[in-house]
């Protein structure tokens, strides 16, 4: 189980009512989250990378079987999920941050931040691993528990300026040229050099994509196109 799902399964045990999603009375993998006959499992495998994901997900955003910081722990084995609080930080989300192997990165777009804060490249220091904080969330959460979240103010902002439009289906902010969370990670993988990372994960977000809605329109899947069996050669080597 790897760490959105604990967060899910730690979200739900608290839960005093249960959670009602679209689409929630459909059957699901509970690996994968798309119905069994549509399953990902089969293309699905993490990628050995020397970065790291830290997702401070907004409280339901773990619920949801749209949410793509899901896929980011499918492929970046070092990946940590934290639920966000107004008024409290977790201890282990302040421990990750101190922890002298790693040099953190708050992704965020750098007109939101002091000028001074702001960088566009991954320099960890010597001897340190980059570690990319992404606030996991709608576009209108993220820029609440952006200024809301003090223990993050001493971070560096790491301000990406991608140039292609979200392919995100699921879910789509009102903005065109706002990413979705798999797609951030993506290209934060592809700054520290984690080129096979990126892809993995670029291909596993399509390929959920894909999936997803076949399964919610009911629509036959071909798994023996391109992309496919990229993935299915790429998970042999």
């Amino acid at each position: 189980m790897h760490a959105v799902a604990r967060l899910r399964a730690e979200r739900l045990a608290r839960s005093l009512k249960p959670f009602v999603a679209r689409g929630s009375r459909v059957e699901r993998c509970p690996r994968c989250r798309i119905a069994p006959t549509y399953c990902l499992c089969p293309w699905t495998a993490p990628v050995a990378t020397r970065a790291g994901v830290c997702l401070v997900m907004h409280d339901i955003e773990a619920l949801k079987p749209t949410n793509t910081g899901w896929l980011i722990a499918d492929v970046v084995p070092d990946t940590q999920a934290f639920g966000w609080s107004r008024v409290t930080v977790d201890p282990r989300l302040e421990a990750l941050l101190a922890d002298p192997q790693w040099q953190p990165y708050l992704v965020f777009p750098g007109e939101y931040a002091a000028p001074e804060r702001v960088v566009d490249r991954v320099a960890p220091e010597s001897g340190k691993r980059p570690l990319f904080i992404l606030l996991d969330a709608t576009w209108t959460e993220a820029r609440k528990m952006f200024r809301k979240s003090p223990y993050l103010d001493h971070l560096p902002v790491l301000s990406l300026q991608p140039e292609q439009v979200s392919r995100y289906r699921l879910r789509r902010s009102t903005r065109e040229d706002h990413l979705c969370t798999a797609e951030v990670a993506a290209l934060c993988l592809e700054l520290a050099g984690e080129t096979q990372a990126a892809e993995a994960l670029g291909d596993h977000f399509e390929l959920f994509t894909r999936h997803y809605l076949a399964a919610k329109h009911r629509q036959p899947l071909d798994t023996g196109d391109e992309l496919h069996r990229r993935r299915q050669v790429a998970l042999q080597a």
